[in-house]
């Protein structure tokens, strides 16, 4: 068994954590952190969590032991998910480190390997700049192997992961231009757990907004894995990537649809089918993410590790189309963040993880 840490398990990617560590047959929770429950235990905050002491409640006789006290800081484990906002996150993940335990972070303090670039988009000084160049980005469908012997992963963000794996296949053949337009429509949680005015449900039922507007922090994550997937698939861009990316608040509480307007290199002529053959070649070895032939549900993937993809041609326009979805909660947080620790423990990635979401 291996020891793990939740840093602030009182946010909903901290509690997504502990929903899915509680039937992983191989990682056992036994510290877990949240500032604003310091001293209560699991039990008092997330009463839920007394189910995890009855008979069979899962694959040992206690995953999650519901009496946990919840403390400032991890106790020492072997392995520590950080689910810290950005800024705080770094400063955790440096003392975690300092004692030999690896981490798997949630937000996105390691996730963009230029400093610069980071204080430009979060507005502050970098934490931790020194530990940019050895953090991992966590997309196993790109680095599954630099995951395996990593101790500090920067798990993606969920609009970001949504949207890459929409785009990693066409950028990898060099088919596509630099031109890109991405929609996002993006689930409640995915503003996290905290009171905020536009999450109430007065506000929020039977409305769409667009938020972020002036420049998604996504988007940076973004442009910097497609440019280095392209790179990779020996076909560099010969000028900047150009991303209109937007997004849009839904009444929804699980879930992220991503379209992307993909302008294709004008010998491309690129038929419907010859795309979605391209996708599924490049996917065929993948567990979590399904080309698929009919435009995909977020409703798919609610509560599941799973990625959907539906790519297809306009031949108007020469565009290439890309439908992606996912749980934000789930391949775009906490999901991908076991994922990721299971490649580091060497565990097969699907550990632990659900075959199938939620449905209806």
């Amino acid at each position: 068994m291996t020891t793990v840490s939740i840093v602030n398990v009182t946010g909903y990617t901290g509690l997504e954590l502990l929903r899915l560590l509680a039937q992983h047959p191989e990682f056992v929770v036994t510290s877990v952190t949240g500032r604003s429950a310091v001293g209560q235990r699991l039990l008092d905050v997330f009463p839920q969590v007394q189910t995890l002491s009855s008979p069979g409640a899962g694959p040992r006789p206690m995953p999650i032991d519901p009496a946990l006290a919840i403390t400032e800081e991890p106790a020492q484990t072997e392995l520590a998910f950080v689910c810290l906002p950005h800024a705080a996150a770094a400063e955790s993940v440096v003392r975690l480190l300092e004692r030999g335990i690896k981490v798997v972070d949630l937000s996105a303090d390691f996730r963009l390997h230029d400093a610069k670039v980071y204080e430009e988009w979060y507005a502050h000084t970098h934490p931790a700049p020194a530990l940019l160049e050895s953090s991992i980005y966590g997309l196993p469908e790109r680095y599954r192997e630099q995951i395996r012997t990593a101790s500090l992963v920067a798990n993606p963000g969920c609009n970001a992961t949504t949207t890459i794996l929409g785009l990693l296949p066409i950028y990898a053949a060099g088919l596509a231009e630099r031109e890109v337009i991405t929609d996002v429509k993006a689930a409640l949680s995915g503003a996290g757990r905290g009171l905020k005015l536009a999450s109430l449900y007065a506000e929020a039922n039977e409305d769409v907004t667009a938020y972020s507007v002036t420049g998604h922090r996504h988007l940076p994550e973004v442009t910097q894995e497609v440019v280095l997937a392209a790179q990779a698939g020996g076909h560099a861009l010969e000028q900047p990537l150009r991303m209109t990316f937007f997004t849009h608040l839904v009444p929804m509480t699980r879930g992220i649809f991503v379209t992307s307007y993909i302008e294709l290199k004008t010998d491309a002529h690129l038929t419907t089918e010859d795309v979605q053959d391209l996708y599924r070649k490049y996917y065929a070895d993948e567990p979590f993410v399904h080309v698929v032939k009919q435009p995909p549900h977020t409703r798919w993937t609610y509560g599941s590790n799973h990625c959907f993809i539906y790519p297809i041609i306009d031949q108007r326009t020469n565009r290439l189309i890309v439908m992606s979805c996912l749980d934000n909660m789930g391949k775009g947080a906490s999901g991908q963040a076991i994922q990721n620790a299971n490649l580091m423990y060497g565990l097969p990635e699907t550990t632990g993880l659900f075959p199938l979401g939620v449905n209806p």
